[in-house]
C-alpha cells in the first residue's frame, strides 16, 4: 500500500490531506476485508480499536526507535526450558 506525501506544511491543510488519504486507504482495507468475509461493522469496529491502541501507544512513547536497547533482551525472548535460544 502506498500513502501520498503531504503537499503542504500548513497544519489545517495537512490534516485535511491526511484525512482524505486515510479515508481512501480505509475504504480499500474495508473492501478487502469484505472480500475475505468480514462484515463492514465488525471490521470498522476493529479498525477503531486498533487505531485507539496505536494512538495511546504513540502518546506513551512518540519515538520508540530512540529507546535504549535493553541488555535483558535475550532473556525476554527466551522460548524454552532454560536454554538461551531454542
Amino acid at each position: 500500500m502506498t500513502f501520498p506525501p503531504p503537499k503542504t506544511e500548513a497544519p489545517v491543510q495537512r490534516f485535511e490531506e491526511a484525512t482524505i488519504a486515510a479515508r481512501d486507504a480505509l475504504e480499500r482495507l474495508i473492501a478487502a476485508a469484505n472480500e475475505a468475509g468480514w462484515a463492514t461493522g465488525e471490521i470498522t469496529a476493529a479498525i477503531l480499536k486498533a487505531a485507539q491502541f496505536l494512538s495511546d501507544a504513540n502518546k506513551k512513547d512518540p519515538d520508540p526507535a530512540v529507546d535504549p536497547v535493553s541488555s535483558d533482551t535475550a532473556r525476554q525472548e527466551q522460548i524454552g526450558h532454560g536454554e538461551l535460544y531454542d
